[in-house]
């Protein structure tokens, strides 16, 4: 298997420690506990699209398979039915296959291929999907371990309703109340539990309840209830089942099936380590068991994180689709031209701790800035057009110019841009009463034009509002870029296109989708009356130059001055092509903070 030298020691010893997690694991590996392996997992419900936020976990999760040479398993942990979907699974898988399928050689997941005992190779460039594992498809052995926790009389059948079970259960200043039906015999508690499984009893009606500490201060050791009754279908197993583990008791016991050593999750499941721990211990469980690490969840500031919101945001229609580019789900920064290296370099950025706190958007815009600059090509885009007439030129001049595709990479070379008699530069390239130090476009003032020659404007024509509508212009022949006077310096160059060759597109202006860095934490008003009214405006006459006819969905741009674009994955085609801003050059929202 091949390495990664920034990640793996020639030596084979354990990678240099990133943060305290990996720290925690590279001491494992040493002194040789789990026999020196490493197996880590994903494991999302299926109950909605994957965000910014599990990227942050897919990164660790992966990253820590990638550096120790071990496995991380994608898991559905599908055991609410009422809320899960075969959408859901496929874009997770999509996701995750997007965001880590081209990291490095050397990142191992295991593949079930009708078992779960194969490992499978994802390599770089690798076309074949992760096959995810299911929590469903362990319900028969999870079903036994509830039937084994109460042979050992450490779980019990309640016939409290949902609502008389929370009041029971107190509060982090009352201790709770223990259910009258807590000391049902070992005899009736199986009977019981095997007609719940026979479908015997409506929903609500009865639960299965581990038998802890109704004082406990931890809330969650209150005799949380491991099983409900569901009479639904569920995604994956269909009708088979009508009682459905809840998550705490599925969850550790399908790290212990898969053999996970170190079950990594976000800080709000630290108060549950005590009862995923109490659960593998109170059963006769040969193999070594896993243990939970907690690390601080990922906060980005102006959006919500929480998939009930962002379902709301979709089921409202304020967005387009989970996918819509303002979203922070991964469907929805892929399709406004985030590149996975991207995104995988802003979780390295933001670091892995212990404590929580908001991350700044702009940690993220500069991460994806760094990224496309290096690999995004050059072109020229005009979004609000202004026509301009060169009359020192000829009717039906054509020349091609030599225009550099990437300047931060050579090897990209060079491509041909038409210049012709009549032009379209950006409205705002031009001021008919110029404001103090603005040097562009004006009556009697000069500007380059890029790639191209020094235009100056000679006059203007106006329509019958009063608005210009055109330029008059001359150019100075001997100014054109590599020639000999091309040296004569003037205070501005400018992107223009073509009239005669340009393409027409429809642009989209993507901005930030609130305008408060927090907008589900004001006290008092809802989330969604923080929405930024220019989140999206889209502009559906631009003229780009010819080269972008050949535009594939998902192909990425540096419109030069205007920012980074790229071709939308579900809506461009040839004939009608659409761009989405993925970001701006420059961070703008710095900008309006200091005018403020």
């Amino acid at each position: 298997m091949s390495t990664d030298s920034q990640s793996q020691p020639a030596s084979g010893a354990p990678a240099a420690p990133h943060h305290f997690i990996h720290q925690i694991v590279a001491e494992h590996v040493q002194s040789g506990r789990y026999g020196g392996r490493v197996g880590t997992r994903f494991p999302p419900e299926p109950n909605g699209y994957l965000h910014i936020g599990h990227a942050k976990s897919i990164c660790l999760n992966f990253g820590l398979a990638r550096d120790f040479g071990g496995t991380c398993n994608l898991r559905m942990d599908d055991t609410n039915p009422t809320r899960e979907d075969v959408e859901y699974v496929e874009s997770i898988r999509q996701d995750v296959d997007w965001l880590i399928g081209g990291w490095a050689d050397d990142i191992l997941a295991l593949k079930r291929v009708g078992d779960t005992t194969g490992a499978g190779h994802l390599g770089k460039g690798s076309s074949v999907p992760l096959e995810p594992f299911y929590a469903s498809d362990y319900f028969g052995q999870i079903y036994d371990f509830a039937l084994q926790l109460i042979r050992k009389g450490h779980a019990y059948v309640c016939d409290l309703t949902p609502e008389e079970t929370e009041r029971y259960r107190g509060s982090p200043d009352r201790p709770g109340m223990e259910s009258p039906f807590r000391n049902r015999t070992v005899e009736e508690n199986l009977d019981l539990f095997q007609r719940m499984r026979a479908g015997e009893f409506p929903d609500g009606t009865r639960t299965l309840r581990a038998r802890i500490d109704m004082t406990s201060p931890n809330i969650w050791l209150r005799d949380p209830v491991l099983y409900r009754i569901r009479h639904v279908a569920h995604h994956h197993t269909g009708t088979q089942w009508c009682i459905y583990p809840m998550y705490d008791f599925a969850h550790c016991l399908s790290d212990y099936i898969e053999g996970i050593t170190h079950s990594v999750c976000t800080l709000e499941f630290e108060v549950h380590r005590p009862l995923y721990d109490w659960i593998l211990e109170h059963l006769d469980l040969p193999k070594e068991l896993p243990r939970q690490y907690e690390f601080a969840r990922l906060s980005l500031g102006y959006t919500v994180m929480s998939k009930r919101k962002l379902l709301q945001l979709v089921q409202e229609k304020i967005v387009t689709g989970w996918d819509d580019p303002r979203m922070p789900t991964i469907s929805g920064l892929r399709r406004r031209g985030y590149t996975p290296h991207a995104l995988r370099h802003f979780c390295e950025m933001i670091g892995v701790t212990k404590y929580n706190g908001v991350t700044d958007a702009s940690v993220l815009e500069f991460a994806i800035r760094d990224d496309l600059n290096r690999r995004s090509a050059r072109v020229m885009g005009v979004l609000r057009p202004l026509k301009v007439v060169i009359e020192n030129l000829p009717e039906g001049h054509e020349e091609w110019l030599e225009a550099v595709n990437n300047p931060e990479d050579p090897s990209a070379g060079t491509r041909k841009v038409p210049f012709s008699r009549v032009i379209y530069v950006e409205q705002e390239d031009f001021m008919e009463f110029p404001a103090k130090k603005f040097f562009r476009l004006s009556p009697g003032s000069e500007v380059r034009l890029r790639y191209a020659y020094i235009l100056k404007c000679v006059g203007v024509v106006k329509d019958a509002s009063g608005r210009v509508s055109e330029l008059r212009c001359t150019v100075d022949p001997d100014s054109k870029s590599g020639g000999a006077t091309a040296g004569r310096k003037v205070k501005a160059t400018i992107h223009w296109v073509s009239a005669a060759h340009a393409i027409e597109a429809e642009v989209r202006l993507y901005d930030r989708l609130f305008s408060v860095e927090q907008p589900d934490s004001q006290e008092g008003k809802d989330f969604k009356s923080f929405l930024n009214p220019h989140s999206l405006e889209v502009l559906s006459q631009c003229k780009l130059e010819p080269s972008l006819r050949e535009a594939k969905p998902s192909d990425r741009f540096q419109f030069e001055r205007l920012g980074y674009f790229c071709a939308d994955s579900r809506e461009s085609t040839p004939g009608k092509p659409v761009f989405n801003r993925t970001v701006t050059l420059r961070d703008s929202w710095a900008k309006e903070q200091q005018k403020s």
